[in-house]
């Protein structure tokens, strides 16, 4: 992926017959992804603008110019869209990108190193900061101000308050 690039929204599966997509976007204000002209695939070889945007349940419907039909609709579905990093907003004390975090220094409020941060997610209840250790299983931690009480992007890292039973090194279930 070219250098810069942040992915603002994903295309679904086809709405009707003229060609309109589901898209998820992943923007705080979901139509912001109209702001940021046009949207690319990851490799940079594909640009769509989006002509239309209307609200559905939990994501937008939108047409993208040159896209008219069902037909073509359907070959871009699962197609992540990307903007240039300098095409977004700044962000606010205490707000991050995800792109800023993704392999950043994960290391312990006593400043042992945990690994990298590998990726974030949201399955709905909260944001999950994944952290890949040098080995062995990753560790999925909730993303509050008591889990990861520090981001320092000048320095590269992030500091974790890793819960007690993690500390510990004491297994969560039981040995199969």
């Amino acid at each position: 992926m070219p250098a810069g690039l942040i992915c603002v929204a994903r295309i679904g599966a086809p709405h009707g017959v003229r060609g309109a997509v589901r898209l998820w976007s992943f923007t705080a204000d979901p139509f912001a992804v109209t702001d940021y002209g046009p949207l690319t695939s990851k490799d940079g070889t594909r640009s769509f603008e989006i002509a239309t945007a209307r609200e559905a349940k939990d994501h937008l419907v939108v047409t993208l110019k040159g896209v008219t039909t069902r037909d073509d609709a359907v070959r871009l579905n699962g197609l992540e869209l990307y903007v240039p990093r300098d095409r977004l907003p700044p962000t606010e004390d205490d707000e991050y990108y995800h792109a800023d975090l993704i392999g950043l220094a994960a290391v312990t409020t006593a400043g042992e190193p945990l690994g990298r941060v590998a990726a974030l997610h949201n399955f709905g209840a909260g944001d999950i900061i994944e952290i890949a250790p040098p080995s062995g299983p990753t560790l999925l931690l909730p993303f509050t101000n008591a889990v990861v009480p520090t981001v320092d992007l000048a320095e590269g890292r992030v500091v974790i308050e890793l819960p007690a039973e993690i500390e510990g090194d004491t297994p969560n279930h039981p040995e199969a």
